[in-house]
């Protein structure tokens, strides 16, 4: 068995919201073994999101002012979104847009590697699936930048993953939204 067929995601315990009225931002925070500097580049350069990501760049994201193609990776359809970088201090603030809603990474140094913090606005519908994908992104990043990579899990693939469904209901019954019904 490989370890991408061993792996299941921990707890639902990563992710959070922000409420602002109708509009919902989802939070997750991870402490990784890994400088900024090595971080930073996972969150901005094309090879590197290539392993992690749900979306594929064609160009880096690391330069304010920037405009990069976002596509994103095992939509039903091709879906691809232009965005500008809107910030970009490396390594310790992203933000851009994918799809129409702010994506801001915060990296802070700590004693053994980095504090990354993801800050996305989804709409509450889809906020649940949003966790439960970015958690195991999340998993996936740390597991590409210990040398140990599994490949990333995206789109449909992973809606039908034991572990992303077990994600999404934990979620769901966290924040107090349902569950779709498909």
């Amino acid at each position: 068995m490989t370890d991408r067929e061993k792996y299941q995601p921990g707890p639902a315990n990563v992710a959070k919201i922000q409420e602002d009225g109708e509009d919902w931002t989802l939070v997750l925070v991870r402490a990784l073994r890994h400088a900024p500097e090595k971080v930073w580049l996972a969150l901005t350069e094309p090879e590197h999101l290539r392993e992690w990501a749900p979306y594929d760049a064609n160009g880096s994201l690391g330069t304010a002012g920037a405009t990069v193609h976002l596509t994103t990776v095992g939509a039903p359809a091709p879906h691809v979104t232009e965005t500008t970088v809107k910030q970009a201090d490396a390594p310790r603030l992203l933000e851009f847009t994918w799809a129409g809603n702010d994506t801001r990474w915060e990296l802070e140094p700590i004693e053994l590697g980095t504090r990354l913090k993801l800050f996305a606005k989804i709409d509450k519908r889809y906020i649940a699936m949003g966790a439960a994908g970015w958690q195991i992104c999340f998993d996936v990043l740390e597991r590409s930048l210990d040398g140990t990579p599994i490949g990333r899990f995206v789109g449909m693939e992973t809606m039908k993953f034991d572990g992303w469904q077990r994600l999404h209901a934990e979620y769901a019954n966290q924040f107090g939204v349902d569950l779709p019904k498909w």
